[in-house]
C-alpha cells in the first residue's frame, strides 16, 4: 500500500484558504474540519455531523453529559472568527447526540453570540461550507461562507483531503499544511522497527529521559521513541493516532495476545460510593498464591456471566441487546450481584467520551522484550491500523463477550492501619484476534515493505 499524503497548501496568504490556514494555526489548532452544508443544516433544525456517535471523536476534550430527555450532550469551548483572528464566543454550543437513531448534531451555535454568522447559519442554503478549527486543549473555532464566496470554490478544488466521516481534513504540523500524520507515523515506525532492540525508557513531564523498569515499560519505550511527552490531556499519542503496544513471542503471530483497551475508574455503585479500600474487602478474596495479608480482586469478568471468584456479573443497564442501541441516557456497564447490587458501575456518558477520544484511529505495534543485557524492547515491522470506532461497537462487543472487564485490584497489608496499600486497575480488554470487531477497518501493514497484508472493512 501506498500512503496517499494530502495535498500541500501554501499559508502565504496568497489565496481565501491560506489565509483562514493561517487564521487557524494563530490561534493554536493542529487541524481543520471541513462539512459542506445541506440547506436543512442551520440553527433551526441543527447541523447534522452523521450517523452513529462516530463524529464526536473528532472534538478534543468533550465531557458527555445524559440529558433528561433520553439525549447525551457536549458543551464545547466554542467561538466564531473571522479573517483577522477576532473571536466571538458562542456559549450556548452543544453537540447532541440522539442514541434512538443514532446521530449526533450540532445546536446553539448562534445563542448569546455577538457578531455570529446569523446570515449563513440560519439560512438554507446548500453549497455553504463550515470550517472547525480544532486545538489540542479542546478549543473549537467556527468559520463558515457561502457556496459564491471564493474561499468555496478554492475548497472544493482539493478533491484528495482525507475524509473522517462526513468531514474532509487539513492537518496543520508546525505550520506546514497537508502533512499526513498517518504517513508520518509510519514512517517513525519503521525507524523504530529497523533500530532493532532499544534500552527500556521513558520521558518525565520535562521531557528527560530516564531508564524505565516497571511492567508497562514497553508501552513508554515507544511513545518516547516517538517523541510523544506526558501531558494532563486524554487525547490521542501523535496527531490524533492512537498508539498501542503489546507484547508477542513472534512478530509473525501479530493476531496472539491481549490488548488492555483502556483502564477507567468506576464512576458509580460501590466502588465510586465508598473507596476502593472498602470495595476490596466486601467483595475481594485473599491471595490466591499465599502472599499473607493480601486481598485481591481480579478475574475475567464477561457480559452476563457469574464470575466464580467475585460472584459478580458483568451487565449492561440501559441497552437494548436485539436492537443495539442505547434506550436509557443513565446506562451504565456495571458489575452487579443478586440482581441488583451494584459493585461497580462505569455510566454510558464518560465510557463515550473516554473511549471515543481515544480509539478512533489507532495502531497496534507487537513488541518483544528481553531482559540481557537490560531491559529492552524490538517493535514489529507488522502492525495493524484500525480506523473508525463507534461507542455502540464498543457496547456489542461487551455484549458479544469480545470486550471484557479484568481487573488487577489489590489490598496489602490488610490488617496493618499504617503500612496497607491499595493498587487500582480496572481494565478493559479484549483479545487480540477479536481487535477488527471494534473498527470499521482494520488493515494488517509490513511498514518496511509499504505492503497490505490483510484489510478488512
Amino acid at each position: 500500500m501506498s500512503e496517499i499524503e494530502a495535498p500541500l497548501i501554501k499559508t502565504d496568504g496568497s489565496s481565501p484558504l491560506s489565509r483562514l490556514i493561517s487564521v487557524m494555526a494563530d490561534k493554536g489548532c493542529d487541524r481543520i474540519l471541513i462539512k459542506s452544508l445541506a440547506d436543512n443544516d442551520n440553527s433551526k433544525n441543527q447541523v447534522y455531523l452523521g450517523s452513529g456517535f462516530e463524529s464526536i471523536n473528532y472534538f478534543p476534550n468533550l465531557a458527555i453529559t445524559p440529558d433528561k430527555n433520553g439525549l447525551f450532550k457536549a458543551y464545547p469551548d466554542f467561538s466564531w472568527v473571522d479573517m483577522d483572528g477576532n473571536e466571538y464566543l458562542a456559549p450556548e454550543t452543544k453537540f447532541i447526540l440522539y442514541p434512538q437513531y443514532p446521530e449526533i448534531r450540532f445546536s446553539g451555535f448562534l445563542k448569546g453570540c455577538k457578531n455570529a454568522p446569523s446570515k449563513l447559519m440560519a439560512a438554507r442554503m446548500a453549497g455553504r461550507i463550515l470550517f472547525f478549527g480544532i486545538r489540542f486543549d479542546g478549543k473549537i473555532y467556527g468559520y463558515v461562507v457561502s457556496p459564491a464566496d471564493h474561499l468555496a470554490s478554492e475548497t472544493a478544488t482539493y478533491t484528495n483531503l482525507p475524509q473522517l466521516g462526513v468531514f474532509n481534513e487539513i492537518h496543520i504540523v508546525n505550520r506546514t499544511v497537508g502533512a499526513d500524520p498517518k504517513s508520518l507515523l509510519l514512517a517513525k515506525l519503521e525507524r523504530i522497527h529497523r533500530a532493532g532492540w532499544i534500552n527500556s525508557k521513558r520521558f518525565n513531564k520535562h521531557k528527560e529521559i530516564l531508564p524505565c523498569l516497571s511492567s508497562n515499560c514497553g508501552g513508554y519505550t515507544l511513545e518516547t521513541e516517538l517523541g510523544i511527552i506526558p501531558n494532563g490531556f486524554s487525547e490521542p499519542d501523535f496527531h490524533g493516532w492512537e498508539v498501542k503496544q503489546h507484547s508477542v513471542k513472534k512478530f509473525e503471530k501479530y493476531e496472539t495476545g491481549v490488548l488492555t483497551l483502556m483502564t477507567p475508574e468506576p464512576t458509580g455503585g460501590y466502588y465510586r460510593d465508598n473507596g476502593v479500600e472498602d470495595f476490596i474487602r466486601k467483595y475481594g478474596y485473599p491471595d490466591k498464591n499465599g502472599r499473607k495479608d493480601r486481598l485481591n480482586f481480579g478475574g475475567v469478568h464477561v457480559a452476563n456471566k457469574p464470575q466464580n471468584t467475585t460472584g459478580l456479573t458483568l451487565t449492561l443497564t440501559g441497552y437494548d441487546y436485539s436492537k443495539e442501541k442505547i434506550v436509557s441516557e443513565n446506562g451504565s456497564v456495571a458489575l452487579i450481584r443478586n440482581g441488583n447490587e451494584i459493585a461497580a458501575a462505569w455510566y454510558f456518558s464518560d465510557l463515550l467520551a473516554h473511549w471515543n477520544r481515544k480509539h478512533n484511529q489507532a495502531v497496534y505495534i507487537p513488541s518483544l522484550k528481553r531482559n540481557e543485557p537490560t531491559l529492552q524492547y524490538h517493535y514489529s515491522n507488522l502492525i495493524r491500523i484500525c480506523e473508525g470506532t463507534d461507542f455502540l461497537k464498543l457496547l456489542k462487543a461487551f455484549a458479544n463477550g469480545k470486550v471484557y472487564y479484568d481487573p488487577g485490584i489489590k489490598l496489602e497489608n490488610a490488617s496493618d492501619a499504617m503500612k496497607k496499600k491499595t493498587k487500582r486497575r480496572s481494565q478493559f480488554r479484549v483479545k487480540s484476534k477479536d481487535i477488527a470487531s471494534l473498527y470499521k477497518k482494520v488493515t494488517s501493514f509490513n511498514v518496511t515493505s509499504k505492503e497490505v497484508i490483510d484489510g478488512s472493512d
